[in-house]
């Protein structure tokens, strides 16, 4: 049996001691811990939150380091298995960080309804007040976490690793939405801005934990794993700097703001993360540019740069449970606010759908690096000699032009108190931004353009790879699924409780213009994608059911604009938008906008796929004259020889 040499785990303890030993002084000194004024729970609970997240926080961190370099960083070890190394050890910490998880919901109740854990019917108390919103995300996230451990532990290939790492990027979301920033004016943007954060320092911090502590197995695949976090790490840097940026958007409305205990501690952080930035370039310089990354170069100054990760982790912790300078007062009289996170628009006018705007950040950056990336992906054709289409490059960029006109522009600003206005919203995210994006062939340029690894492991491209031929792929890109999905998600939508959920929750709006994205993609690429696939039914059977599909989409807004019944009734009535006399009249707006905006979409479409019907008959065609030139015409000679005995036999 091959020798297994001990584990370092100087890193983690390391990162773990520098994070309580910041968080304690600093927490003391920021008001972080001090005892509220109304309903406070005690310092057990003021204290124990802030150590239980350090805890957290470190845990999330390696969890989603090991699982991610095992997955998609480090090869397999021939003597070693470093995957399995991994998958144990990230089991382990997925515990530790479960624990945290439940301990933070357990004091989390005691902290927001100001009651001390030690008082008689805690627990009781709350089991019964799961249903608020917090406890529900902190709950979610332990449940994930539950779910994580065994699969962790028994994860053992590329692709079971890489499902535990989206399954344990997933379980930081809750974090995201319960964060006391998320309570404040500009919710959307708070969430966002959080999100990109909690993902961008756990990768980065995660990854060089598990690059530390896997240190004596890694033998010779350190120095490749080491260039692809540098990468990796690279990349973290600008989200959390990004999201910085979009915090301060938030919390300064004036330079006071910037000196107050809040502000203090983000100038703590970001003099840490200045820090970690010049760590970087030493590490790129002087070690991830060996061959072998340099172990023992690598272990010296992986252990300092973890200390001042763990710095920021404790900072970060504490920031967590300051209070902000600004805070946005709840616009009670503002019932618009108060359902959406968004004022009141001002009267809708047809010539407003194209004025207005309120910046969705998520949204708007996922476009921007859509269009980025394949902008790159272009250059770097052009830059070896290869071409590619211009047509298509202005396809993909008036999509998400398309697309962030309608999550930021008019259709998302009306559409949040205006069922009509809604229904353009839903209407271009399903057929107008796909007919556009799909032949970009955004897949295609990604193939020609992303590097392929040969040593087993996955990257951009073999990921690429593996979901576009997987089981699930050729599932939803058979025409009658995605048609089923297209048409099915209409009607689970609007005739059961989502579309009131998806109107009051960021969480709800986030799914619907996701799905509703992704289900429009992919029935406009079942339809006319040209993409590397599952094979494409021939075009006349496209074109039937194609031509199904959307008649039943035209009956859905047939059945909206004679409909008597008011969907979402709660939400529409308590919002009571001034300009909207009728509600019922402007639901049947928006379904005669329903069934009108189907109609040039559905011709495009059975154009698009006509074409593809002539092009793949001159390209058999094209086939059959040189196959003939080959052969001199073997088939037709064959054919005729055939028909020359069954002529010789009828004359017998």
């Amino acid at each position: 049996m091959p020798h297994r040499p001990p584990l370092s785990w100087t890193a983690p303890v390391a990162a773990l001691v520098a994070a309580v030993v910041v968080a304690i002084p600093v927490a003391a000194l920021s008001g972080a811990v001090a005892p509220l004024p109304l309903g406070d729970a005690g310092p057990v609970v003021r204290w124990g939150m802030v150590l239980l997240r350090v805890v957290h926080h470190v845990a999330a961190s390696l969890t989603i380091g090991l699982l991610l370099v095992a997955a998609f960083l480090v090869r397999e070890g021939k003597t070693t298995s470093r995957r399995a190394t991994a998958a144990k050890i990230a089991s382990m910490s997925a515990g530790i960080w479960a624990l945290s998880a439940l301990g933070t919901l357990i004091l989390g109740f005691g902290d927001l309804a100001g009651i001390s854990p030690s008082a008689p019917g805690y627990l009781a108390q709350l089991w019964g007040n799961r249903s608020l919103e917090i406890l529900t995300l902190r709950g979610l996230e332990t449940v994930m976490l539950v779910a994580l451990v065994p699969f962790a532990a028994l994860a053992r290939t590329r692709g079971a690793l890489a499902w535990a790492t989206v399954l344990a990027v997933l379980a930081l979301m809750p974090l995201a939405f319960s964060g006391h920033a998320s309570g404040t004016d500009g919710h959307e943007t708070a969430v966002t801005a959080l999100g990109i954060h909690l993902v961008g320092i756990t990768v980065w911090v995660g990854g060089l934990l598990a690059l530390a502590v896997l240190l004596p197995v890694m033998g010779p695949a350190l120095g490749d794993a080491l260039r692809r976090y540098s990468t990796l790490a690279a990349w973290c840097f600008v989200a959390v700097g990004l999201s910085g940026v979009l915090f301060a958007l938030l919390t300064v409305d004036e330079l006071a703001d910037l000196v107050s205990p809040y502000w203090l501690v983000i100038w703590l952080k970001v003099a840490a993360l200045a820090g970690l930035f010049v760590f970087g370039l030493m590490q790129r310089r002087t070690i991830v540019a060996g061959d072998d990354g340099r172990p023992r170069a690598f272990a010296k100054l992986a252990t300092l740069e973890v200390i001042l990760m763990g710095t920021a982790i404790g900072l970060g912790t504490v920031l967590g449970r300051t209070p902000p300078p600004v805070g946005g007062e709840p616009r009670v009289g503002d019932m618009a606010y108060v359902l959406t996170g968004y004022p009141m628009p001002e009267p809708f006018t047809w010539a407003r759908l194209f004025t207005s705007w309120q910046v969705n950040w998520l949204f708007l950056l996922t476009a921007l690096v859509a269009l980025g990336l394949y902008l790159a992906g272009v250059a770097k054709l052009r830059r070896r000699g290869d071409s590619w289409p211009v047509g298509r490059t202005i396809l993909w960029v008036l999509g998400w032009a398309a697309f962030i006109w309608v999550t930021s522009g008019g259709p998302s600003v009306y559409g949040r108190v205006m069922f009509s206005q809604h229904m353009i919203m839903h209407m271009a995210l399903m057929m107008l931004v796909p007919i556009l994006l799909v032949p970009a062939q955004a897949i295609t340029l990604a193939y020609r353009a992303l590097p392929a690894r040969r040593d087993r492991t996955l990257g951009p491209r073999e990921v690429l790879l593996a979901v576009v031929h997987s089981r699930w792929a050729t599932i939803i890109s058979n025409p009658v699924v995605s048609g089923v999905i297209f048409f099915g998600s209409l009607i689970v939508f609007y005739w059961t409780g989502m579309l009131d959920w998806a109107m009051r929750t960021h969480s709800g709006h986030i799914f619907m213009v996701v799905h509703f994205s992704l289900t429009g993609f992919a029935f406009v690429w079942s339809m006319v994608g040209r993409d590397p696939g599952p094979p494409k039914w021939e075009p006349p059977l496209r074109i039937i059911v194609l031509l199904a599909t959307l008649a039943a989409h035209a009956f859905f807004g047939l059945a909206l604009m004679q409909g008597t019944w008011l969907l979402a009734p709660e939400f529409y009535k308590t919002i009571d938008v001034p300009w909207v006399d009728d509600l019922l009249a402007d639901q049947q707006l928006g379904g005669g906008i329903a069934w009108g905006v189907g109609e040039a979409p559905t011709v495009i479409i059975v154009l698009m796929v006509m074409v593809d019907w002539i092009r793949s008959d001159g390209r058999e065609s094209t086939r059959s004259d040189r196959r003939a030139d080959r052969d001199g015409d073997a088939e037709l000679a064959a054919y005729n020889a055939r028909l020359q005995v069954m002529h010789e036999r009828s004359q017998r």
